[in-house]
């Protein structure tokens, strides 16, 4: 197993691995070979970089880091981690696709379900048609980086007019017993007027190394295709998660995405949509909820390139101990999305006064007939109403408790699917304890 250390930089010692290993990986070698030049020439972003400007990336990177990792679990290790009874549950450890920890007999017609590894070869139509296409190796050293060195993932393709009745449950799992990058991959194709629930979870089981998860999903939604998606982010204190999902609408397609940032040392999500046809819906909704050192760093890009579409953005955070929170919005309205509704809303509440929250919501508008709005507030917690809510008799504890599940129901109450709802709701209570 080679191991990555700082005698070299980082960057030459994943050349050297990926040298090695390229010829033993899936897919196009000459795409990942341009993933990797692009992957040098960007190098690893640092705080100088405009858009990485609140993450020490740098930092995190430091030391020595395995590439190479073994397959160690069994069911009974994340038996836990199954939180759906009634669901198709694919499991991904360390970024490699694990059939005999997943769960996915009597799959329905129109689902496929495999490694991203047997799609290349087994599906190669589809595949090549939509891997890596609207995730750009020029845009981030992250997504180049990923391109270049993803080792497997899961491929999910649910085929024209199929509604798909249960979850399609993906659980990636970090099991590193050494400090170690793993680079997850996703790709996902909704076809045309088909419907499909899917939900991505990302922890990490009886590792106390530092793990730098760098994972991208990409989706794809076709003509009136209806998606909704989830992310449960919940790796403890060792884990560190970059989670880039690029996704490309269709017309007349409906897109919702629900991001549940509960724990991780750091956590940084590059979500970006691209609305490319007309009467396109998207809906992306966000809770984050921050203590100790902790650090959470959501971009969000929802880009508008045809008429008649519709936008609207909802995150809420709560930030405590000496924890940062940031929120980047940026949404484009380009000059050929006429009549295009965009909405953008962040809203923070500070619990300490060593908590520290970053918020930028952005329009870049260049048509004229639009209707477009972003907001953001950050404040404390209404003293009158824990003063309202303690003269009826509650502890001062239950009073702020109550406040801020109230606060947070805006974003927990979007969720479609009751079993996860109501796991979401009790890690929640579980943090405000």
């Amino acid at each position: 197993m080679e191991t990555i250390t700082q005698k070299n930089t980082l960057k030459d010692k994943v050349i050297s691995e990926f040298e090695s290993s390229k010829n033993s990986l899936f897919g196009n070698t000459l795409l990942r070979e341009q993933a990797m030049e692009s992957f040098y020439k960007q190098g690893i972003p640092s705080r100088k970089h405009e858009e990485y400007k609140y993450l020490n990336i740098d930092l995190i990177l430091k030391g020595d880091f395995s590439l190479a990792l073994n397959k160690t679990l069994d069911r009974k290790q994340i038996a836990h981690l199954e939180i759906l009874n009634d669901a198709y549950v694919i499991t991904i450890e360390n970024g490699v696709f694990i059939e005999e920890l997943s769960k996915l007999q009597d799959l329905p017609k129109g689902l496929i379900i495999c490694s991203l590894a047997k799609a290349s070869k087994d599906h190669s139509s589809v595949f090549e048609k939509q891997y890596a296409q609207s995730a750009d190796v020029n845009a981030d050293a992250f997504i180049a980086l990923n391109t270049a060195m993803a080792k497997d993932g899961v491929f999910v393709h649910v085929q024209r007019n199929t509604l798909i009745e249960k979850p399609i449950y993906i659980i990636h799992v970090s099991s590193a017993i050494q400090n170690s990058i793993i680079n997850p991959r996703n790709l996902i194709v909704v076809e045309s007027n088909a419907q499909v629930k899917i939900i991505e979870s990302y922890e990490t089981v009886d590792s106390t190394a530092k793990v730098f998860n760098n994972a991208l999903t990409e989706i794809v939604v076709e003509e009136s295709a209806v998606v909704d998606h989830y992310k449960i982010q919940d790796e403890n204190n060792f884990g560190y998660l970059l989670n880039t999902t690029q996704i490309i609408q269709k017309g007349k397609s409906v897109f919702t995405t629900h991001t549940f940032t509960l724990s991780g040392s750091l956590v940084r999500n590059n979500l970006n949509i691209v609305l490319d046809d007309e009467g396109i819906e998207s809906n992306l909704n966000g809770l984050y909820l921050t203590n100790e050192n902790q650090v959470v760093d959501n971009h969000t890009l929802v880009d508008h390139r045809k008429p008649k579409c519709n936008s609207n953005e909802l995150y809420k955070g709560i930030i405590d101990g000496k924890s940062t929170a940031t929120f980047n919005g940026k949404i484009f309205v380009r000059k050929d999305a006429q009549k295009t509704n965009a909405f953008q809303s962040n809203k923070n509440i500070l619990l300490s006064d060593d908590g520290t929250i970053n918020t930028k919501p952005q329009l870049e508008i260049y048509a004229d007939d639009v209707k477009c709005s972003h907001g953001t507030s950050t404040g404390k917690l209404d003293e009158e109403k824990v003063f309202y809510l303690r003269a009826r008799g509650l502890s001062e504890t239950s009073a702020k408790k109550l406040l801020m599940h109230a606060f947070a129901s805006e974003v927990v109450d979007t969720i479609k699917i009751d079993a996860l709802r109501d796991y979401v709701e009790e890690k929640i209570s579980k943090r405000f304890e």
